[in-house]
């Protein structure tokens, strides 16, 4: 058989090839051919051919039928054969495959070799593909070879115990006692992988940690000794002497020094010299100076030092290459908790950031900026933030729109700034801001009551200006609805009033419930809104004729808007004024405990928060079932008299006559501040019972009685959550009884916190006439760990005084 070809000519007829086809076929070429060698144990060639293989497998082309005669290679006396031989092992083979077992022996004899290159050889083998098994029959052997005085095999026996420590990290132990000279070797490239052993050992055991902590002064003067000591053409990198071992040196430091006030004291100084004293031209000592930062930061440090620290951190924001702009945005957006006043010095490079090409560059620096935000520099910041905003790719508005509202409801230093900033948001990036911004701009408007006029009279402006961004125009359509008398009386102080006709005003909101811009729920607004002008202004006809017209609208929610509406104008005509006066002021839900304290950055204040209850408002009985009747009976609690005549479907069949036997299945639209009495309760000391407890989820119940009608409990449900997941799109359902009458109010979040950092809570109102045992049965479901749960219950269980 003619001898096979070498290497380098398999590599030159190979790169030959111009199609991928025709490599391919080369490739399936010599593999028969190195199959064929490999079946006639042709042990002259097969050196050459496992190189070849090697060479395919790094091509990408499957080369798994040589893992065998690498393991014959490996049994061979000829250096050249065991070279190629462990080469192959370490490609082709891993700890998955139980063909590597059968080089456990072969790698013990040449552990034990008299060729230090043969020994070198089953060190990387070991300390790259070594199993579990392999690590424990052969540690005995690493360990002699780790105290050995042969600095070419001390290096790879460190870095092998490295690999036997993570594999059997019981073995620690065993490599202790040769760890104590490690440090003291001359040779570099010992010391750099004595360095890793012990940075290895201290991250896996707090003991190896507490034992080590006595060698910080011995590491400290390594680093000294590379700092100050001369040129070295063996060890020079760009001027920096083995800049390698600095970086591991430093990282070992912050792994000692961290929470131990004696080990951060005895290298305070060393990390000032290495802060100080290295060139920060190349990228060489930028690294240095990177770890030293991190080091700086993670040890009980001096406060001098970690200001030095941060400032080589602003330094690096100046610099050209891009990935160390990255890294120190991320380091100070890590520290800007801690070191708050120091970051603050360098605020006005940090927003240069943010007019970076590079986008990750841009997102870090946002980020920044937005936790540099406080009650001292919140106009500044917002001026460059809402600027950013203008002009960032559409990627960062959501983000940076909502960092915006947040930065403004915490520090906003006057109402007026408050309103127009979030009108300023919602004029430029509506479309990207979240679902609540709605709801919480409409609350702030309604609650600044002196600022009604004038914020009307601005959002009319700039709605006649743009009104493609959603949020900004139901906002306004809100504003517009609730405030329209005084945009056309023209009472606006804080800027010259503009003159606006009746007629001008629904002309906009005609105009937005036409637009082909406008999305369904907008249209609602405006409808909602041109409604409560049938109250403050004059044009009653005219309001009349356009609510009328949406009655046959092809949009069901529009329809039973209007449909609603046209039944106030007509049946209810005598309740149109109470229904849609103006919303009162509302009131944010409290807060969990009676004191809380409020972060701010750079400083933290407490804040006595007292839970505020709005006034009761209590309204004749009469009039209360006739808003019922108006509105239905979902989402609002039934005024249930205890005259035997009334009948609990009474409500439900006057809103049929109301709407003309239309059956409508949709929630209830309110209009306006509808405030239905609400029922009067008081405890009445029934002891709360656990109705569900498993798989983390406990509910309970307690129990309260209505002052107005002893026949309805109400039981109010408290879901606590115990695992380590949060609870997703959590409903809980009840049935009871055909004797009973059961009302489930909404819950208080559809999500259920993880290790009970606060309960879900659900009214659940129960009309027990005939005074029997109350039964219910319970329907849970919910999302847990990307997994729906679903389950049932009965709870038979109730105490006598809640049915009594």
């Amino acid at each position: 058989m003619p001898a096979p070809i070498r290497l380098r000519e398999l590599i030159r007829t190979i790169r030959t090839a111009r199609t991928q086809a025709e490599e391919r076929e080369m490739i399936q070429k010599e593999s028969a051919a190195i199959r064929s060698s490999f079946r006639e144990e042709d042990n002259t060639y097969r050196c050459r051919n496992v190189a070849k293989l090697l060479y395919m497998h790094m091509l990408g082309y499957p080369a798994h039928f040589g893992q065998l005669e690498c393991l014959k290679l490996i049994a061979s006396q000829k250096f050249t054969d065991k070279r190629i031989g462990y080469l192959g092992a370490m490609l082709l083979l891993d700890e998955r495959q139980d063909v590597h077992l059968l080089m456990t022996n072969c790698i013990k004899n040449d552990l034990n070799h008299s060729t230090q290159y043969v020994q070198g050889l089953a060190l990387c083998t070991l300390g790259c593909m070594g199993s579990s098994e392999m690590c424990r029959d052969l540690a005995g052997e690493v360990e002699k070879l780790l105290k050995t005085s042969n600095s070419y095999l001390r290096k790879k026996a460190a870095l092998c115990a490295v690999h036997v420590i993570r594999k059997v990290p019981e073995l620690m132990e065993m490599f202790l006692p040769a760890t104590k000279n490690l440090l003291s070797e001359k040779n570099h490239g010992v010391l750099h992988t004595s360095v890793v052993l012990l940075t290895e050992m201290c991250e896996r055991s707090p003991d190896m940690l507490s034992h080590f902590r006595k060698l910080v002064p011995q590491l400290v003067r390594i680093l000294k000794n590379l700092i100050m000591s001369g040129y070295s053409p063996e060890h020079d990198v760009s001027g920096i002497s083995d800049p390698f071992l600095q970086v591991r040196i430093l990282r070992l430091l912050r792994i000692l020094g961290k929470g131990d006030d004696d080990s951060s004291e005895a290298m305070n100084d060393i990390l000032a010299q290495v802060a100080t004293n290295t060139e920060t031209s190349k990228n060489v000592g930028n690294a240095i100076l990177y770890e030293t930062v991190l080091t700086i930061m993670d040890i009980k440090s001096e406060s001098g030092l970690r200001v030095l620290a941060i400032n080589i951190l602003g330094r690096f924001l100046l610099n050209n290459d891009k990935n160390i702009r990255y890294v120190a945005l991320t380091s100070l957006l890590k520290t800007v908790q801690t070191d708050h006043n120091a970051v603050q010095r360098h605020r006005s490079t940090i927003v240069d950031c943010l007019k970076d090409l590079d986008v990750s560059i841009k997102r870090r620096a946002m980020e920044l900026s937005f936790a540099l935000v406080n009650g001292n520099n919140i106009r500044g910041m917002m001026k460059e933030l809402l600027y950013f905003l203008d002009s960032c790719d559409p990627e960062f508005k959501a983000d940076c729109a909502s960092g915006i509202f947040l930065a403004a409801e915490k520090y906003a230093p006057s109402k007026r700034w408050h309103i127009d900033t979030i009108m300023r948001v919602l004029t430029t990036a509506g479309s990207y801001v979240r679902d609540d911004c709605v709801p919480n701009l409409i609350q702030l408007i309604t609650n600044s009551v002196e600022m009604h006029a004038y914020t009307v009279q601005r959002l009319y402006k700039a709605l006649l200006d743009d009104i493609s961004q959603q949020p900004f125009v139901q906002v306004s359509s809100w504003c517009i609805g609730e405030y329209g008398d005084l945009l056309v009386s023209g009472q606006c102080e804080e800027e010259d009033p503009i003159q606006v006709t009746e007629d001008e005003v629904l002309d906009v909101l005609e105009g937005l419930l036409a637009s082909n811009l406008s999305s369904p729920v907008t249209r609602g607004y405006a409808l909602t809104a041109v409604m409560k002008l049938s109250t403050r202004l004059s044009s009653v006809n005219r309001i009349k004729k356009v609510v009328s017209i949406y009655g046959s609208s092809i949009d069901v929610e529009l329809q039973q808007r209007a449909v609603e509406y046209n039944a106030l104008f007509k049946k209810y005509d005598h309740m149109r004024c109470a229904l849609l006066e103006r919303m009162p002021i509302m009131e944010k839900a409290a807060a969990n405990g009676p004191t809380e304290t409020v972060q701010t950055n750079g400083e933290a204040e407490p804040a006595g928060l007292e839970p505020k209850h709005p006034p009761t408002i209590i309204q004749p009985a009469n009039q209360a079932n006739d808003l019922l009747d108006l509105l239905g009976g979902n989402d609002v609690v039934p005024v249930i008299s205890t005259a035997p005549a009334m009948k609990p479907a009474s409500a439900g069949g006057e809103l049929l006559d109301l709407l003309g036997g239309l059956s409508l299945s949709g929630e209830p639209i309110l209009v306006s501040a509808l405030t239905v009495p609400p029922l009067l309760i008081s405890p009445i000391g029934i002891p709360p019972m656990t109705a569900y407890n498993k798989n983390g989820l406990k509910i309970d119940f307690t129990f309260e009685r209505s002052n107005t009608n002893p026949n309805i409990a109400i039981i109010t449900i408290h879901a606590a959550n115990s695992t380590e997941a949060e609870m997703t799109n959590f409903v809980f359902q009840a049935a009871v009884p055909k004797t009973f009458q059961l009302q489930l109010l909404s819950p208080s979040s559809s999500i259920i916190p993880a290790l009970n950092q606060g309960p879900v809570t659900q009214v659940i109102k129960v009309l027990n006439p005939q005074k029997q045992q109350l039964r219910m049965r319970i329907k849970l479901t919910y999302n847990h760990k990307g997994s729906p749960v679903q389950d049932l219950a009965e709870v038979n269980n109730f105490p006598p005084q809640s049915w009594q």
